[in-house]
């Protein structure tokens, strides 16, 4: 039962913090939209920031081990850089409310609780830097290219989908989120490329 309470006050906290922003909104908001007793908001979280921190680190936890799992496997890197696209394109199809939470208060948040989780961030960056690098030695992507800056420009077209997406005013048809996989791949995958000659040496 104690799970199940937090968990209600932490999906409670995404509709809240989706429509209000988490600066405009109280600890009490949290409560109503739970409907449970304020104080048993502060019973599981000692602020309404841990409950941010929470939602960031739950989410981004999932988001690091399916790039790992995705690593892992043995298929070439442009379909590991497709399947992580897909998965964090995917996130937002499912719960998009969550995700407005992350990338708006969290991610995008420089000075503040972007900060506060910066170095879990960048291990997202880290991570697909290594499967760009790996791709540069097998000759499977250019090597003119830094690893670093082609997996910031990586995730920063996703994030820049996903913010187009998420200041839209109605929801996003299966259809565009499926295209959007490919359109990532084709902007940036491929233009990692290497030419078809130097893949043959």
């Amino acid at each position: 039962m104690a799970v199940d309470r937090r968990r209600q006050i932490l999906d409670a906290a995404v509709r809240v913090f989706a429509r209000q922003g988490f600066h405009a909104c109280r600890v009490s908001d949290i409560a109503d939209e739970a409907g449970v007793a304020y104080g048993l908001v502060y019973h599981y979280f000692r602020s309404k920031e841990e409950v941010l921190d929470t939602l960031f680190t739950e989410r981004w936890d999932i988001l690091l081990q399916v790039i790992r799992d995705t690593d892992s496997v043995d298929a070439p890197a442009r379909d590991k850089l497709r399947a992580i696209a897909a998965f964090i394109l995917d996130s937002y199809r499912h719960d998009p409310d969550l995700m407005k939470v992350i990338v708006v208060e969290v991610t995008r948040a420089a000075n503040t609780f972007g900060r506060t989780h910066s170095e879990r961030i960048r291990e997202a960056y880290d991570l697909m830097e290594g499967v760009i690098a790996r791709a540069q030695a097998d000759g499977e992507f250019r090597p003119d290219v830094t690893p670093r800056f082609a997996a910031l420009a990586f995730y920063g077209v996703i994030e820049q989908v996903l913010t187009g997406w998420i200041f839209d005013t109605g929801p996003v048809p299966d259809a565009e989120i499926e295209q959007a996989k490919d359109l990532v791949v084709a902007a940036i995958v491929d233009g990692l490329a290497a030419p078809a000659s130097a893949r043959a040496v």
